[in-house]
């Protein structure tokens, strides 16, 4: 096994980690490919002017534009909605997200709490909500949002996946690891937790069960430039410095930009 990785490297990993696009049950909001299309948003206008003091067509409408990245258009409409039923906590927390897309998370964070003091036990706003919290770096507000939804319901994958990079933020990777496996356990299907953990491995020094993972979120996402850079360093722990070069150079392609396969590449050469 490789021993010069640079201790800066590893210290990073976890940083690095925060450009990991998620998708699925990791969203705040599901997803759906045609909802921003212009065919719907058009049919949703036609519904709006049909029930112009339809507080839900207004929200769904919304969440149309979000889909189609129109957050200004998105925000209007949740304005609307909020309007005509300002106790519509799932407008609030859409709202929230679409500020948050923005940049605007003091507006995020307020709604989000808006949306928890009308309805308390509402998963997604607490999630959303500790995320930002989490990328803040307020780290004891976004445990207590993420353990409050893993105290109401032990299922949720997302409360699991953002608590354990948390905790690898913290370097407390033991901890980190099992919150990852958890999610994992819950949705397979995700590469995010699976890119953490194997992060979270690499970390204390188990390049194997970190180049399982990796491995296996490159199979799920083939255009994660991050899977793809810490699948090399994995590699490279391993002495296969060929085989690392070549997952460098996936990363490099995705993203060239990518600072732990641009140093990969020089530790182990262009071939």
């Amino acid at each position: 096994m490789h021993k010069f990785l640079p201790h800066a490297t590893l210290i990073g990993l976890a940083s690095m980690l925060a450009a990991c696009n998620t998708s699925g049950v990791y969203d705040d909001v599901p997803t759906n490919s045609s909802a921003g299309s212009s065919t719907n948003i058009a049919s949703l206008t036609a519904v709006i002017d049909a029930n112009p003091n339809d507080a839900s067509a207004y929200s769904t409408r919304g969440i149309a534009y979000g889909q189609a990245g129109k957050l200004d258009k998105a925000v209007e409409d949740f304005n609307k909605a909020l309007q005509l039923n300002p106790q519509s906590y799932q407008t609030y927390a859409n709202r929230g997200l679409v500020y948050r897309r923005m940049g605007q998370n003091e507006q995020a964070v307020a709604d989000y709490t808006r949306a928890i003091n009308i309805k308390p036990d509402y998963d997604v706003a607490y999630v959303g909500r500790g995320n930002i919290y989490r990328q803040q770096g307020n780290y004891n507000a976004a445990l207590a949002d993420f353990n409050s939804v893993i105290t109401r319901d032990s299922s949720d994958a997302r409360a699991f996946y953002n608590r354990g990079l948390i905790y690898q933020a913290q370097n407390q990777h033991q901890r980190a690891i099992e919150d990852f496996a958890t999610a994992i356990g819950l949705n397979p299907k995700a590469s995010a937790p699976y890119i953490a953990r194997g992060i979270s491995y690499i970390a204390v020094n188990d390049p194997n069960a970190a180049f399982s993972d990796l491995s296996m979120a490159v199979n799920l996402d083939r255009d994660s430039a991050i899977a793809w850079a810490n699948r090399g360093l994995a590699q490279e722990m391993l002495n296969n410095p060929k085989d690392a070069r070549r997952s460098f150079t996936r990363a490099i392609t995705l993203d060239n930009s990518n600072t732990i396969a641009r140093e990969g590449l020089r530790r182990v050469g262009n071939g």
